[in-house]
């Protein structure tokens, strides 16, 4: 005789480390294992507890078909793990199934006590979902066992390949996805596509697969993964089941050695390992409720990234840009990359007129410079005048912008916090925020942090101040923890225009901009080259070539401009020939400039440089000239300006 399965409710909570059912919740058995059912956002989940759990409580999180094949997880639930499941079938991995999978994580991880790695089960077209999970957050999986895994949709349902595929299925997916076929084919996001993050954090992965499968045939899904992955550095197991009856076209076959697929999940979750909070490393302040209101209200906002190389660089700042799609699918985003290699704040605060907010209205804005201030040696004063300049600039051209502040991680600064110091560049980017509520992320304390207690290494995994792929997913994890608390806080806040703050510090570059090079009268020496190039081989940044520029090569060559404002300088190319100038404002003394910089022999760098900052605000008139002298290391006595720097 059957016996019944019991169901009731229970009024618990999780106490002490124990895990208790919560109101509505139902319990029943399963293969006598206690299972709890639940609905989370409205969509159906459960998970199966052990009897007795292990500490730290490790689970197995599977895809699809949960009851399909449960040899395994009947094993890993006598060892002590949990085993959840919610049902987001017909969903084909798409973003919205990757939006419930996030909640659904956060449940069971902050509210449940489950462990922070999961150990992921994706069976068939389970492969979609657990692969586009883990690339979305390799920092919280253990490993991925996966049983004749879908990794290519094309293959199917899509039949485009030696798969007769699913017709059904396919339409389900392209309306999912909202693709038409052409967009489907040409998607690029597949789980065999873009393994870098996840071969980064070495997050091991098992396939067991039928050579006979002709339903999801393995040259067309686990063979293209696994080379992939593996010429990426990431550890594969590949095992082929050739007893027993296979159906379904082979697709379907007896599992053999239960255990051991058992144990290859238990050897990568057990013991639990809890890496460092995020959270300890976000500063939420006042939030992102203008931004918030902007992409949830309107479905229409522009979000810009404003920085160096880090920001110019692919990385942290596409993966922002499709967290925000994915997450406001209903939203237009406007995505301006405002990112130019070696610029610091002193750049930012004259370039963000022309590079950012003439391109329309700017709802939210992320801004990054710690690591080039450094290395550009901006005095601490300029660094707080650039930091209010930008944020001061900003609200000018919206009042309503939303501003986040990044400070990157670098060896100087870790050498500071190992002193028991606080990095200066830091502890402005902190006062700026402060002093007007920004949101800020302390990437840089938390890179070393997590190096020094252990969880990966400068030297094998970040690898370098311009991020390896191990590294930009550390950027975005702690990124992405930052929108999420901001945008869960927004939602119950409502949005404003920021109110009127008073200035931090006096002569900020809150009317910073860049000046033509043809305002200025050139005197003998001095020609305008309308598109210029090095003749010398040397390499360039992009922008700061092919383009309309003022040269001088001869001493004496002389030019002067004249400007009203707080603060004047130039942006120029410093390459091997860089020289010296001097210049003057009203008729002062000469003071002397060399443009050289540390690295001008390899590059023709852009270089921002600063006559004056605390001028008076009238009209005032600049004389310069090329200097008799140069730098021991230059090869010669140029200079090359882009633009005029005025506040």
């Amino acid at each position: 005789m059957r016996s019944l399965p019991i169901i009731f409710t229970l009024f618990f909570t999780f106490t002490a480390g124990i895990l208790l059912a919560q109101p509505n919740e139902k319990t029943a058995l399963w293969h006598s294992f206690e299972k709890v059912e639940f609905k989370l956002n409205d969509v159906p989940a459960r998970y199966i507890k052990p009897r007795k759990p292990l500490p730290g409580n490790p689970w197995v999180w599977r895809a699809h078909f949960p009851d399909w094949h449960i040899e395994m997880d009947s094993v890993l639930l006598e060892r002590g793990f949990h085993i959840a499941y919610i049902n987001t079938n017909d969903l084909y991995g798409s973003p919205k199934a990757m939006m419930i999978w996030d909640a659904f994580y956060q449940h069971l991880v902050s509210e449940k006590g489950f462990a922070p790695k999961v150990a992921l089960e994706g069976v068939s077209r389970g492969g979609l979902y657990v692969y586009g999970w883990a690339k979305r957050n390799p920092a919280k999986v253990s490993c991925i066992y996966a049983e004749a895994p879908v990794c290519d949709f094309k293959s199917w349902p899509g039949g485009k390949g030696k798969s007769k595929g699913d017709a059904k299925s396919w339409q389900q997916l392209l309306d999912v996805y909202g693709f038409s076929e052409p967009q489907a084919l040409a998607f690029d996001d597949n789980p065999k596509d873009h393994l870098e993050g996840m071969a980064a954090y070495k997050i091991p992965i098992l396939h067991v697969i039928s050579l006979n499968d002709k339903l999801v045939p393995s040259d067309e899904n686990t063979f293209p993964l696994v080379e992939r992955y593996q010429k990426l550095g990431g550890p594969t197991t590949v095992y082929a089941m050739s007893r027993g009856a296979q159906t379904l076209e082979g697709h379907h076959f007896p599992i053999e050695h239960p255990e051991w697929w058992a144990d290859f999940i238990t050897r990568h979750s057990v013991p639990v390992q809890k890496p460092l909070s995020s959270s300890a490393y976000v500063n939420i302040r006042a939030g992102l409720p203008n931004a918030y209101r902007v992409i949830t209200a309107q479905k229409k906002a522009t979000v810009a990234f404003l920085g160096g190389s880090i920001t110019h660089n692919p990385g942290w700042r596409d993966k922002v840009s499709r967290y925000l799609q994915e997450k406001f699918p209903q939203t237009a985003f406007t995505f301006i990359k405002a990112g130019i290699p070696s610029l610091g704040s002193l750049p930012h605060s004259f370039r963000i007129e022309q590079d950012v907010l003439s391109q329309g209205k700017v709802d939210l804005l992320f801004v990054e410079a710690a690591v080039n201030d450094r290395t550009n040696e901006t005095d601490s004063l300029t660094q707080l005048r650039a930091l209010e300049g930008i944020v001061r600039h900003a609200r000018k051209s919206n009042p309503a912008v939303d501003v986040v502040l990044m400070e990157f991680a670098d060896p100087d600064k870790s050498g500071d916090f190992r002193q028991g110091k606080k990095p200066v560049e830091l502890a402005n980017h902190e006062r700026v925020a402060a002093h007007y509520q920004l949101p800020s992320i302390d990437l840089a304390r938390e890179v070393y942090d997590r190096i020094a207690a252990n969880e990966f290494s400068w030297e094998y995994d970040f690898k370098d101040l311009h991020p390896s792929p191990f590294g930009q997913e550390v950027y975005f994890q702690t990124m992405k923890s930052l929108l999420n608390t901001a945008f869960q806080t927004a939602s119950s806040t409502p949005a404003k225009p920021s109110s009127v703050v008073p200035p931090l510090v006096r002569g900020s570059f809150d009317n910073g901009h860049y000046v033509p090079i043809n305002e200025a009268s050139l005197g003998t020496g001095w020609k305008l080259v309308e598109n210029w190039e090095p003749a010398d081989g040397v390499s360039t940044r992009p922008g700061f070539v092919d383009r309309p520029m003022l040269e001088a090569t001869t001493p004496g060559a002389a030019l002067s401009l004249n400007f009203t404002g707080t603060a004047l300088g130039i942006a120029l190319i410093s390459g091997p020939d860089a020289g010296e100038v001097e210049y003057r404002i009203d008729k002062g003394p000469y003071q002397k400039m060399d443009l050289q910089t540390q690295w001008s022999q390899q590059l023709h760098l852009p270089w921002y440089k600063l006559f004056a900052s605390n001028l008076p605000n009238k009209k005032h008139v600049l004389q310069l000239r090329m200097a008799d002298t140069q730098n021991p290391k230059s090869k010669g006595t140029a200079c090359r300006i882009v633009y005029f720097l005025v506040n």
